[in-house]
């Protein structure tokens, strides 16, 4: 039987270590408690906002859980940037950052206090990635717990997300709607706590957490304000005490065929290109070899069996009512779609975990992968002369397969949106968004006031937008981003100018930018990088260590 407490003896055993069991006890910890496997409550509480707002009384219950199995919690927090509220000002740079944050802080805690086991609680987009990534880093028995996502508003008999507010605010711009049914549909979208609503950033990586095995399977899925979160978060707890007794590891969860697994879900569930970003950083985290082209390869092969926002029809409690991930990882089993034996924090193999999934009678949610939505999944790597490393595009939002037209280019995100505020985007247009990638923005900006901007003015079926930075999870339309090389390290977008001809061939997975090689050579001539934007502080740092978008954009 391994040894429960075979990190924490050395902080709390022996005559030298007095002085650290004194600060424990001037904290209400005994000497039965420190005699106990100690386990990290990893906790990313924040009241701005509502998707972490609630964590606060899950810790509670998972801690709950700890005692009852017989550990010892230790509850800290880390941070959490809000998509939602920084989209679209400066602010926004720090939310891919603080994914290295999370990942670090939580690494820091771990070692530094010789935590025997951890479980960490998550909701915002960049925090279910950033606590996946420190628990592959330090590799003690662990888990995570996704908070759940926020009930949909409604108003006017119809179902309400974010995604409805950033449309709205276009629809307001091209006089579509006035400031009152602005205000109405402002007032009503996001009713409580909980994660964003649709199958956006923060519910596609909670699939990934179910589907890749780091979750327990059917708890991630349960809304944030649903009863049944709490005793989830209490099963938790118990959970992380029986991983410690068995010594099951992160290293033993994360595998390849996991990664494949989770590369299915989102490609199955229209989920945010995101994914592909933070599934490349986890990898490189555990140490498996992942590469941008493979999502492509395992999309291609994955139909699309969920009818989600922003692309769908329905929200992620909507989905969760149908049957939730568990239905939709049994589905993808029962067509072969998936690696069932690959091992879960629960202990059972994933098949063990979704086969017997429930499904709610006449549900239409998610469909069996024999009467798909599309024949193929949600995600497209694109490359040419514009992407030498790759691009990525989530099919699930557009029905286009070709396009081409005039490049308008802007340099910021801001440039971009006062065109599309003012009417000077038409269509036809493609929008290329620049300096705006890991390194030149830096932080890799999402670009959801423009999109939603844009289909807010009615279009979003008309244009196509590419950037090297990134797209929310609630975009739709013909959306390619993580362009690279970026522009601030000489990529070819840098080079772009306004009405240059842009290809997209979404069935050839090309994106070629149609000018003369002489011409193009020429524009080359003398270029030299911007100016960071930032020279100290942890935006700079980034900065100077931040990868490609097609590694993950990782600083590890």
């Amino acid at each position: 039987m391994p040894d429960p407490r075979k990190n924490s003896r050395a902080l709390t055993e022996g005559p030298q270590r007095a002085p650290a069991r004194a600060m424990f006890k001037a904290v209400g910890f005994t000497d039965a408690d420190l005699q106990k496997p100690l386990i990290g409550i990893a906790n990313t509480w924040t009241e701005i906002g509502p998707c972490n707002f609630h964590l606060r009384g899950l810790a509670e219950q998972v801690k709950a859980g700890v005692r009852a199995a017989g550990g010892t919690p230790l509850e800290f927090n880390t941070v959490s940037i809000s998509d939602g509220i920084t989209m679209g000002v400066e602010g926004m740079k720090t939310s891919l950052i603080s994914r290295e944050v999370i990942a670090d802080s939580i690494e820091l805690v771990t070692r530094g206090n010789h935590l025997d086991g951890l479980v960490c609680l998550a909701a915002c987009d960049k925090t279910n990635p950033g606590v996946m990534m420190a628990l592959a880093r330090v590799d003690i028995p662990g888990l995570a717990l996704y908070g759940g996502s926020i009930a949909p508003g409604h108003l006017d008999g119809r179902a309400l997300t974010v995604q409805d507010v950033f449309e709205a605010v276009g629809a307001f711009a091209s006089g579509k709607i006035d400031d009152q049914q602005l205000l109405r549909v402002e007032d009503t979208a996001c009713p409580g706590a909980g994660a964003c609503g649709g199958q956006f950033t923060a519910n596609t990586m909670s699939t990934v957490m179910e589907a890749i095995g780091i979750s327990p399977a059917g708890l991630n899925g349960i809304p944030a304000t649903d009863p049944a979160k709490a005793r989830a978060a209490f099963r938790c707890g118990e959970l992380a005490v029986e991983l410690v007794r068995q010594d099951l590891r992160p290293s033993k969860i994360f595998t390849r065929a996991a990664f494949e697994n989770a590369i299915a879900a989102v490609a199955a569930s229209g989920g945010s290109t995101n994914g592909v970003l933070h599934l490349l950083a986890l990898a490189r985290e555990a140490g498996v070899p992942l590469v941008l082209d493979e999502f492509d390869a395992i999309s291609a092969r994955t139909p699309t069996i969920a009818t989600l926002k922003p692309g769908g029809l329905y929200t992620a409690v909507e989905m969760h009512q149908a049957g939730g991930i568990s239905l939709l990882l049994r589905r993808l089993l029962e067509g072969g779609h998936l690696k069932g034996d690959c091992v879960t924090v629960t202990g059972r193999s994933l098949a063990d975990e979704v086969r017997a999934a429930p499904e709610t009678p006449g549900q239409q949610v998610i469909r069996p992968t024999a009467k798909p939505f599309k024949a193929s999944g949600g995600l497209v790597v694109l490359r040419g002369n514009l992407a030498e490393e790759g691009c990525v595009l989530k099919v699930a939002g557009s029905a286009i397969q070709n396009f081409r037209g005039p490049a308008r280019v802007f340099n910021c995100e801001e440039d971009a949106m006062a065109a599309v505020s003012a009417g000077r985007i038409k269509a036809g247009d493609v929008v290329v968004i620049r300096y705006e990638g890991p390194k030149g923005g830096p932080g890799m900006r999402e670009m959801l006031g423009v999109t939603a901007a844009l289909a807010g003015a009615g279009l979003v079926e008309h244009v196509a937008l590419l950037t090297d930075g990134r797209f929310s999870g609630a975009t739709r339309g013909l959306s390619i981003g993580h362009v690279a090389p970026e522009a601030a390290v000489g990529g070819t977008i840098a080079f772009v100018q306004e009405g240059d001809l842009i290809e997209i061939d979404v069935p050839g997975r090309r994106l070629q930018l149609d000018v003369p090689a002489v011409d193009f050579a020429f524009r080359r001539q003398g270029w030299v990088g911007p100016t960071p934007r930032y020279r100290r502080g942890v935006m700079a740092k980034y900065a100077a260590t931040v990868s490609s978008a097609a590694e993950g954009a990782v600083t590890n």
